[in-house]
């Protein structure tokens, strides 16, 4: 992964632990790290709930803002795929 203006670069990579249709997700990123990703639907909407673990060498709040681009990025792409399906 890297970021938009190029100045900072990862490599972001993992296993599947667990998937559960419509509902749970579970993986391991390659540095042992665990996410747990719930899916609830709530009358016409999905509520995603994401669990992970901190990098202990990175300030938690750019991975916060980091894991919450990545949600926003999905809800802006799941939104504009179902109105241009339906």
């Amino acid at each position: 992964m890297e970021a938009l203006d190029g100045s900072m670069a990862f490599d972001f990579a993992g296993k599947y632990i667990e998937i559960e249709d419509h509902s749970f997700i579970l993986k391991q990123l390659n540095d042992g790290r665990g996410v747990s990703i719930s899916f609830e639907v709530e009358g016409d909407r999905v509520k995603i709930t994401e669990v992970f673990e901190i990098e202990e060498t990175g300030n938690a709040d750019l991975q916060r803002f980091g894991w919450q681009s990545i949600l926003d990025n999905f809800k802006r792409y799941t939104e504009s795929w179902y109105s241009s399906n339906n």
